[in-house]
């Protein structure tokens, strides 16, 4: 690989580093970090885009190379044997029986491997890990991020550490645990589990998968982009909403479609709507704010309850930069929107997923969808990773007598 591929670029100071060496954050802004606020000194991947441009003149040049010029990783092989991304795209044009002004396309990342969005970043991370004879990964998870990454070390055959708050869901524990990863769950949060799986690092040396502390993962989730674009024949988006807790996949959502535009191969990025739960929407309510300030999290969504996001100044950024929008929706908009979902597409989303769609019906009643334009949703995980955010939502009938004048009771 040539070592000038692509270097480490800080996102507050602006300082570049080489890529010889794996890097999490900015040496010099990260020294300011305190647990009380976001990280300074988050990394930006940054590729040579003109070379990358006279080598690759059209989309199909790349995508012939699956994208290895836009990867910090030197060969595809490298990746694990299972279908990472490639995730379907379905069009809706009708909720409950009434037919859409506006088009609607849900992007189904449950059915990533370990059935989720984050299988996009940890298999680049073990594929980076792999290159580097990296043998054991360590990552702080509320649950898909832990799961994602115990079922890519399986594949690769990778030690994977997993550690989680107590709370997190049985179903990822689950996951976890089959996948033959370690879990560790502290009593904690999320942001206690995170310094614990720095200070692991820094004491034992494992490589760190952590979302915004290892700038790698965005360059996962990036590949959302290139799949999007494809898919909507190069037609570029109206409205892209996504889930956000740590801001990473919309930061990766955000670079993708950068460097599309920095190649010459599309026009503009699309207007991307950060959806936050209003129990947990401590990035979107500090945006605009000069200090920032911690609300403790309370949400059913769980894999975006976050009290510190990591990547709030990578996000800042692109918002600003981009014309980004945000909004906030109530649990109970997350609930409605989670039914509303499975019973007009058949997908079942978990919570923390389900929370953009909820973004886009908000939209909606607030009458700020124009007709004809078009609209993507992310889902990002399945609903049977947290089954138990959503039982109390569930009438489970009683058991009847097998027999026909009981099945007419109950149809009439």
């Amino acid at each position: 690989m040539n070592p000038a591929k692509f270097i480490y670029k800080c996102t507050d100071c602006g300082k570049e580093y080489s890529n010889r060496d794996t890097m999490y954050l900015c040496p010099l802004c990260s020294k300011l970090n305190n647990k009380t606020t976001p990280p300074k000194g988050v990394l930006k991947v940054v590729y040579d885009y003109q070379r990358i441009n006279k080598k690759n003149t059209y989309f199909d040049d790349l995508k012939k190379k699956a994208f290895i010029d836009l990867l910090p990783v030197k060969n595809i092989k490298s990746f694990p044997n299972l279908r990472i991304g490639k995730t379907p795209l379905y069009t809706i044009d009708k909720l409950n029986g009434n037919r859409l002004p506006f088009h609607v396309h849900l992007k189904d990342d449950s059915q990533n491997p370990t059935f989720s969005f984050k299988d996009r970043a940890s298999a680049l991370v073990s594929a980076y890990a792999k290159e580097k004879n990296l043998e054991t990964i360590v990552t702080a998870s509320t649950g898909n991020a832990g799961s994602s990454l115990a079922g890519i070390c399986a594949a690769q055959g990778q030690k994977a550490i997993i550690i989680v708050p107590e709370t997190a869901p049985v179903a990822k524990l689950t996951q976890i645990i089959m996948y033959g990863a370690t879990v560790v769950p502290v009593k904690g949060t999320y942001d206690e589990a995170f310094d614990l799986s720095v200070k692991a690092t820094e004491k034992f040396g494992w490589y760190n998968r952590n979302t915004a502390y290892n700038p790698l993962t965005i360059e996962g989730k990036k590949s959302v982009s290139f799949e999007l674009i494809e898919q909507l024949n190069f037609k570029v988006p109206d409205r892209i909403f996504v889930s956000v807790g740590d801001g990473v996949i919309i930061s990766g959502v955000y670079k993708g479609f950068e460097e599309l535009l920095l190649l010459n191969l599309i026009d503009r990025i699309p207007v991307i709507v950060a959806v936050q739960s209003k129990g947990s929407d401590n990035l979107v309510r500090n945006i605009y704010r000069k200090d920032f300030r911690i609300i403790q999290s309370n949400t059913i969504a769980d894999s975006i309850s976050v009290d510190i996001p990591r990547n709030f100044y990578m996000v800042k950024q692109f918002i600003k930069k981009y014309g980004g929008e945000n909004i906030t929706v109530s649990d109970k908009e997350i609930y409605e929107a989670s039914a509303m979902l499975s019973k007009n597409t058949g997908l079942f989303a978990e919570p923390a997923a389900a929370a953009a769609f909820a973004g886009l019906l908000s939209y909606e009643k607030n009458g700020k969808i124009v007709d004809k334009s078009t609209n993507v949703i992310l889902l990002t995980g399945s609903g049977l990773k947290d089954i138990k955010s959503v039982i109390s939502m569930l009438k489970i009938p009683g058991s009847v007598h097998p027999s026909i004048d009981n099945l007419k009771s109950i149809f009439g």
